[in-house]
């Protein structure tokens, strides 16, 4: 076990970084943080950190070098360099792990080996695959490119071939899937982390709503039949051990009648976790942290039903947001911001977690109303 006074190199110095080195600096740990900002959100408290683009393999050594443990909030970094990373130090998640991730193909196939439930989808590669993959999928569609995209990035929904070729010729021709548009009457994830003995615990399962394919808000647990939580768990799970995981993951799902169809795989801490910081005994980052650093994970049961709410650049468009007034009617709400200066209706800027509340729909009604509140 790497115990307190350890140290903790995090590739990514975004929020989640940020709230991983809060917690590791309240249990004793060290942090040395890389990212290409030099204000990124953990810059404001990691004890070191290194400025530098994710491919720059001399800089990254660098970091594995000063730190007892490496571990990511982003998982866009050069999976090369952390393969090279994980053969010389210690490296949680594993660089398999990042591989399957990173490429959508990749990870659909993964699935798929698996016999883990999934929305039908077809490979594009080329020109001529283009009718067979809308022959296989059907339409309305999903066409998701392969490789970098994220909050509803890099992909396009299609009704028909005409429309299909021109988002697969607007997204550059490059490789790409289709997925069927599935009919789910809720989205739901599984936070969940695993040691490197194999031990999993899960959070209770989360439901989200997005907007514009961006997190706005999540509820838990889950406003689901016991039935579906249980299987959402068992499914991470049975992810989680293919994998050979190492520290926190999320799994994002569909649920779509009596099914629940996974959409993606998160390989670290999760926007949809971030209700377990104040909701339950141990958070997503602590969690994290005793995974990744050989300890007994801790306690995932919740205090109460809660909920989060994503608080994005909009939410500052007619100036300062209503913190007092939020305060006053909420007065359990919890606030975290990211230290973000630069702001657009997109950005992810903070949020709010509500506890205290008898019943989830409570709980997301008293976040739907400070949004309100704060927009003014």
């Amino acid at each position: 076990m790497i115990g307190p006074g350890g140290t903790i190199g995090i590739l990514g110095g975004g929020q989640l970084g940020w709230m991983i080195s809060l917690e590791a600096q309240r249990m004793g740990y060290r942090t040395v943080v890389l990212d290409p900002s030099a204000d990124c959100s953990a810059s404001r408290i990691a004890d070191k950190l290194l400025v530098a683009s994710f491919d720059n393999e001399t800089r990254c050594r660098e970091l594995a070098s000063k730190s007892d443990v490496v571990t990511l909030e982003f998982e866009r970094v050069s999976h090369r360099i952390y393969e090279e990373l994980e053969k010389e130090f210690t490296v949680h998640p594993p660089s398999y792990a990042l591989l399957v991730i990173q490429d959508r193909v990749s990870q659909r196939v993964f699935i798929k080996a698996n016999n883990v439930p999934q929305p039908e989808f077809s490979l594009i590669s080329s020109a001529r695959e283009l009718d067979s993959a809308s022959k296989e999928v059907g339409f309305p569609a999903i066409l998701k490119v392969a490789r970098g995209g994220y909050d509803g990035k890099n992909q396009a929904r299609v009704t028909n071939i005409a429309e299909l070729k021109a988002a697969w010729e607007g997204f550059g021709k490059e490789r790409a899937i289709l997925e069927r548009l599935v009919n789910f009457q809720k989205e739901i994830s599984v936070v969940l982390a695993r040691t490197v003995e194999g031990e999993v615990r899960a959070f209770p399962v989360a439901e989200n709503e997005h907007r514009d394919h961006i997190l706005f808000l999540t509820v838990a647990p889950a406003r689901v039949w016991a039935s579906v939580q249980e299987r959402a768990i068992e499914i991470a799970t049975t992810l989680a051990h293919a994998l050979n995981y190492v520290g926190v993951m999320a799994v994002e799902m569909f649920v779509e009648g009596d099914d629940v169809l996974v959409n993606e795989i998160a390989p670290r801490v999760h926007n949809s976790g971030h209700y377990t910081f104040g909701a339950c005994a141990t958070s997503q980052f602590e969690q994290h942290i005793r995974a990744v650093c050989g300890a007994p994970l801790g306690d995932v049961s919740m205090h109460g039903p809660a909920a989060m709410l994503n608080l994005l650049g909009d939410v500052w468009e007619n100036g300062e947001p209503q913190w007092e007034k939020m305060f006053a009617e909420f007065p359990s709400a919890r606030l975290f911001l990211y230290g973000k200066e630069a702001n657009s209706a997109r950005r992810k800027m903070g949020h709010v977690t509500f506890t205290g509340h008898e019943s989830a729909d409570a709980a997301a009604e008293a976040a739907l109303r400070a949004y309100d509140i704060l927009k003014g």
